[in-house]
């Protein structure tokens, strides 16, 4: 009796060792740290943290006045450039009237070479001003178009579906190019992270089948390894490790408690 009672302790013994438990949280494989393309003051925010928004929903919106100034700007320069460009044609309409006039009497000995060749020197100097005016004309308007594409850097709007986790910024305050402004959670891309040892290693691999479970909300099922990232701990010698899972119908979050047993 006493043998059999000991069997069956070192087997229950052996299988609770063949058994690994790990500790980790869940996270989105989706989050994105929105930020401005556009410096300049902030005009309205949109949203607060903890609500949820849908593709393409405006966040917020940067003020416009610099682009209305330089927009301004730019209108100026094109018509000054429009402006040269048509005196530099009316001039040259011009000179050639008066050279193709001088031309006649050159033939008739009336005017001097000397005359004709200033006239004919003028004509070229103004049909080179025409078109250096032409280029103004052109990079004004091209100008123009880049100052016009700076409003759609105005609105930020959500790349995708998602809850706002983290708002950073507030109407007044200044949005700076590379600076997180609100950080958006995508909740359909949820994964288990966790750590493993590196000791461990050889018994886990990507796609196996694992039990996930996240006690605050009575969620226990199976699992899969879905990443091994290829980087440890210089301090602890762990692997960090994502688990995908099935979590339809329950009310998972980002930085919940959860475990992974690894058979």
């Amino acid at each position: 009796m006493k043998k059999s009672i000991l069997l069956a302790i070192m087997l229950v013994a052996g299988l609770s060792a063949a058994e690994l438990t790990l500790t980790g949280s869940v996270v989105s494989d989706n989050q994105k740290m929105m930020t401005s393309r556009y410096m300049g003051f902030v005009k309205r925010v949109y949203v607060v943290e903890g609500q949820r928004v849908k593709k393409g929903q405006l966040l917020y919106t940067i003020d416009s006045k610099e682009i209305d100034s330089a927009k301004s700007q730019v209108e100026l320069a094109i018509s000054q450039a429009e402006l040269a460009l048509q005196m530099n044609r009316n001039q040259y309409n011009n000179i050639l009237t008066n050279l193709a006039r001088h031309e006649r009497l050159f033939k008739k000995g009336m005017v001097s070479k000397f005359e004709l060749e200033n006239l004919q020197l003028a004509a070229e100097n103004t049909k080179a001003m025409i078109e250096i005016s032409q280029k103004q004309v052109a990079q004004a308007k091209a100008k123009l178009k880049e100052v016009l594409n700076q409003y759609a850097y105005l609105d930020v709007r959500a790349p995708n579906d998602g809850v706002v986790v983290e708002k950073r910024i507030n109407a007044g305050e200044m949005a700076m190019p590379g600076m997180p402004a609100i950080i958006l959670t995508d909740l359909s891309d949820l994964k288990i992270l966790t750590e493993i040892s590196e000791s461990d290693l050889n018994d886990v691999q990507v796609g196996k089948k694992v039990m996930i479970e996240v006690p605050s909300i009575n969620l226990r099922k199976e699992g899969k390894v879905f990443a091994i990232i290829p980087s440890s701990n210089p301090m602890t010698h762990q692997f960090k490790m994502k688990v995908s899972f099935d979590y339809k119908g329950y009310r998972v979050y980002p930085g919940m408690y959860a475990q992974v047993t690894i058979k």
